[in-house]
């Protein structure tokens, strides 16, 4: 597995793009220990690869940002234990590696309604926004939640609405959003607490308010819930 690894981290180095990484910082995605390549181009790796938890493993302990990302996709989601989303969680230090994870991977574990309460507590700012993610893709897609399982997101997202840190104030206004998108009943309750945030004495608060409401009354979203 060493091996095969080590030739991957080989093939990554190979698809580098030094103009790619410039752009992606400017995207504020953390420029170290980056190559600059695609998620096309890493989802069709991973499509190549197939799935392998130990590979997973060996990619993400390498630091390097598309390895990560890439591991993430590979990763045996039944495999993942608690204490490995832990290790991984600490690492996150862009973005995309958050969300990558959190969508390709951490949603499909039997623990990602427990994380994503845990981790939105938590201060450091990627944790933290994963834990908001994690609200976002399990509002998309565990058709099975009824909606009293999203009660606590909403009283979490009110409750982080005044922080200013880029990151976190985004992944709040995109759970609060995608829960509101996910059916009528939850969308007028979305756009109640939306109301709400919006009278917190916080410039934050109030654009997180304002974005969400924009999008949750929007007349294609509200004829899309109506059917």
């Amino acid at each position: 597995m060493s091996l095969y690894s080590n030739k991957i981290l080989k093939t990554l180095k190979s698809l580098s793009n030094p103009e790619a990484v410039a752009g992606m910082a400017r995207f504020g995605i953390n420029p170290e220990n980056i190559y600059g390549i695609s998620i096309p181009n890493l989802r069709k790796m991973a499509g190549q690869i197939g799935k392998s938890h130990l590979l997973a493993e060996k990619l993400w302990v390498s630091g390097i940002h598309e390895a990560r990302i890439l591991a993430c996709m590979v990763d045996e989601s039944e495999k993942v234990s608690e204490s490995q989303m832990e290790r991984w969680v600490k690492d996150f230090d862009s973005w995309d590696v958050c969300d990558q994870c959190c969508n390709k991977l951490f949603v499909r574990t039997e623990v990602a309604y427990k994380k994503a309460i845990e981790w939105s507590n938590r201060s450091e700012e990627f944790v933290k926004r994963a834990g908001f993610v994690l609200m976002t893709q399990l509002a998309v897609h565990d058709k099975e939640a009824g909606d009293d399982t999203f009660d606590e997101f909403f009283t979490i997202i009110k409750r982080e609405a005044a922080d200013e840190r880029n990151f976190v104030k985004k992944a709040v206004n995109w759970a609060l959003r995608q829960i509101g998108k996910r059916n009528r009943n939850l969308n007028k309750r979305a756009i109640n607490v939306a109301e709400m945030i919006r009278k917190i004495d916080s410039k934050t608060a109030r654009w997180i308010a304002s974005d969400a409401l924009r999008e949750l009354t929007d007349e294609k979203v509200q004829a899309r819930l109506k059917n």
